[in-house]
């Protein structure tokens, strides 16, 4: 019999060991703007700080999914909490003492996104085999959960250490990396590597993720869809919401409520998530969520109200939130496990590369259209891609083993590659 989720030692530490790194994280991620504009009253040069960090997060994550079906994943953890504390570390103490130059701030920035980008699929490939699959659904929406009350208390308690000294978020973030990396030492289960032929930065090992996704039609069509379609559609709508509700940047009160909602919705489904069972109705509430953001971007067409955006925003979100926890579960049980780190890590990325362009494409529509306009043509794309998601054959069909490929025989090995289950001490 598996043992429950509160009993299970290996993941209660993960499940700190990610708070304490998360929470540090989201205060030095507001701290570090801060900082710069502080320091030089650029805000072409603080933002500048948010641009790096997520072009070095894209460019390393499919080599961090490869690194993480390389190395054995609870000692590459150890190694990038290890970096990031050596970062943190440099930069509170040249904070300290007045000195933060641009250069410095950037590479700690770059640094971090760097070493995430391999700390995370090394950790889900961890909580592989630590976790039943059976209650993977439950782990993963505390993962959320843990994750999502990061973000909103992070930020918050960052700029109030911020106001009382510029190096205290840093400080609070290196006890915090400091606290993981103990959590994950504590940590008994092992996770081996068993890829070991070709090179890290081979187009094959790169793509390998990618290729898998692909040959399953189910996780294809959902990625394409749910993935890139409805994050980039979701993205143009908020922000064309914060945009009009903040009466173009004069008042905060509007935007601000909107922006707490969205949060809130996302807590609020994370924490409903283990009580829906979402890994065993993943397509009813992926079709679910698409069509209430449909809804949304339809009765904000038509009726300007701040605090019905702020709902409507907070329900969507809740729903998409419980639909990507048991999408992520269903991917994390159906991934054979030597191949967890790069497709976790392009899932990720596919999720990711449309992101910043969102908010874009909904200040271009708000410019050009006007507001009831703007969201009329965002609910016509989410209204496209929930069509696709509730007809499609695929999503129907549900997750399925990916066909057999022939295999070539392996080069001689003494330890043979695939066979040794994960050891515990």
């Amino acid at each position: 019999m598996d043992t429950p989720l509160r009993s299970n030692r290996d993941f209660r530490l993960l499940w700190l060991s990610g708070l304490f790194a998360v929470l540090g994280g989201q205060m030095s991620a507001l701290a570090l703007p801060l900082l710069i504009l502080r320091t030089t009253g650029s805000a072409v040069q603080a933002g500048a700080v948010g641009t790096v960090s997520v072009c070095a997060l894209l460019v390393t994550m499919l080599p961090g999914g490869v690194m993480a079906d390389r190395v054995e994943r609870r000692r590459l953890m150890r190694l990038c909490d290890a970096g990031s504390l050596a970062a943190v570390t440099a930069l509170t103490i040249a904070v300290w003492y007045g000195h933060a130059p641009m250069a410095l701030v950037l590479l700690v920035a770059a640094s971090g996104a760097v070493l995430s980008s391999v700390y995370a699929p090394a950790a889900f490939g961890l909580m592989r085999a630590v976790v039943p699959p059976d209650q993977m659904g439950t782990a993963t929406a505390r993962l959320q959960a843990r994750t999502s009350t990061a973000r909103m208390v992070g930020p918050l308690v960052g700029g109030a250490l911020f106001g009382i000294h510029e190096a205290l978020p840093f400080a609070a973030q290196f006890v915090g990396l400091f606290l993981s990396t103990v959590c994950v030492a504590l940590v008994r289960t092992r996770s081996k590597a068993r890829t070991r032929a070709g090179s890290v930065f081979s187009r094959e090992e790169l793509t390998a993720g990618l290729a898998f996704l692909w040959r399953l039609p189910y996780l294809r069509t959902v990625l394409l869809v749910f993935g890139l379609g409805m994050n980039f559609a979701f993205g143009a709508l908020t922000f064309t919401a914060l945009a009009v509700f903040s009466d173009n940047g004069s008042s905060g009160l509007g935007s601000g409520f909107v922006i707490t909602c969205v949060s809130a919705g996302s807590l609020a489904g994370a924490l409903l998530a283990p009580r829906l069972a979402p890994d065993r109705h993943v397509r009813a509430l992926i079709v679910l969520s698409c069509w209430s953001c449909v809804l949304t971007a339809a009765v904000l067409a038509w009726f300007s109200s701040a605090l019905l955006a702020g709902v409507l925003c907070a329900i969507s979100m809740g729903l998409s939130t419980i639909a990507s926890i048991g999408f992520l579960s269903t991917l994390l049980v159906v991934t054979p496990e030597d191949r967890i780190g790069r497709v976790q890590s392009a899932a990720g990325f596919l999720s990711s590369i449309v992101q910043p362009f969102g908010p874009l494409a909904g200040g271009a529509l708000l410019t050009t259209l006007g507001s009831h306009a703007a969201f009329g043509v965002t609910g016509c794309v989410l209204a496209v891609s929930a069509a696709v998601v509730t007809l499609a054959p695929s999503v129907r069909a549900g997750a399925a083993p990916p066909p057999a490929q022939p295999q070539t025989p392996p080069a001689p090995d003494p330890e043979p590659a695939g066979t040794a289950p994960p050891v515990r001490e």
